[in-house]
């Protein structure tokens, strides 16, 4: 029995019809794995798109709840610009960035803008004239009182834009100091494999305790992430909105990681530890400064007291 198993082991024509069958049904095999194996990459991105989807209708749906919470414009406010058509005449591109970039977004913060634009020149000029001609409080030539008038007119005029630049530096100083912890967050959040959109959005929820500006930016910039039919242009609207070169330079980066594929954690680590030290180098400015801002109050408050203490001794004794 072994001497014909060994002989037919052995025969050329069973080992060429062995090997003939192994090689047809590898090739079978392998013409047919395609069509058996479950299509994992084609799931995935369709779990991916969902997912995708139900961002973009749940972000949606918080803009629309948003937009109900937008202050709407007064009435009387919306009556005087489209009736002397202030939108044409004082309104421009760079006083809807400087609204953008102080927060004010809604439509009845630019309406308000226009408006006062227009009243406040009004307002000053009559409370100056009325100061100054009938009450006649400062007694000084005709032409010095007109000037204060013109002066004032000025300022009235100046006023709303210099409320927005306040605004604005108030709000980007605090979005400054808080935005090298945001960018360690992201890091953390990118790092751990969440993708931009879901990390800027915890960030901004985790943020929002330190700076509510920086949350609401980055808030938005998730939602129009979501909806925008180009994600460039939420990083560039973000940017815009901020008006600070290290979120400027972070846009950048995220934009050049979206467009080539760079690895976004290796530039949001470079990013933040320029940014912490960009804020240190400010603190220490602040701290070398200080000493001769103090010179000064010392010598207005310190050197009198210290003289009187000293001195006051030795006068009481020279008195007795």
């Amino acid at each position: 029995m072994f001497a014909e198993i060994a002989a037919k082991i052995t025969d050329p024509r069973f080992l060429g019809m062995v090997l003939t069958g192994v090689a047809t049904a590898a090739t079978a095999f392998a013409l047919l794995q395609p069509v058996l194996e479950p299509d994992r990459l084609g799931k995935r991105m369709k779990q991916v798109g969902d997912e995708r989807e139900e961002i973009r209708r749940r972000e949606r749906e918080r803009m629309a709840n948003k937009a109900t919470l937008r202050v709407a414009p007064k009435a009387y406010m919306k009556r005087v610009v489209e009736q002397f058509n202030l939108s044409r005449w004082l309104g421009t591109e760079t006083a809807r960035r400087q609204l953008m970039m102080a927060g004010y977004r809604s439509a009845g913060a630019e309406t308000g803008f226009l408006f006062f634009r227009l009243v406040m020149p009004v307002i000053t000029f009559v409370f100056s004239a009325f100061y100054v001609f009938v009450i006649e409080v400062i007694d000084q030539p005709f032409m010095i009182r007109l000037m204060i008038v013109i002066a004032a007119t000025l300022l009235g005029i100046k006023a709303p834009e210099l409320y927005l630049a306040n605004k604005t530096s108030k709000r980007q100083a605090e979005i400054r100091r808080a935005w090298p912890d945001a960018l360690d967050l992201s890091l953390i959040c990118v790092e751990s494999g969440m993708s931009v959109e879901h990390a800027f959005r915890r960030v901004s929820a985790e943020i929002a305790t330190q700076s509510v500006a920086l949350a609401e930016e980055l808030a938005v910039m998730t939602a129009e992430l979501s909806y925008l039919p180009d994600r460039r242009m939420a990083f560039e609207n973000l940017a815009t909105r901020v008006g600070l070169d290290p979120v400027k330079a972070v846009t950048t980066a995220l934009i050049q990681a979206e467009r080539y594929g760079t690895p976004v954690g290796q530039a949001l680590r470079v990013l933040s530890q320029e940014s912490r030290d960009q804020r240190m180098n400010e603190a220490e400015k602040k701290a070398a400064a200080l000493p001769p801002k103090l010179t000064v109050p010392m010598i207005l408050f310190f050197l009198p007291v210290l003289f009187v203490v000293i001195l006051t001794p030795a006068a009481i004794q020279i008195m007795r």
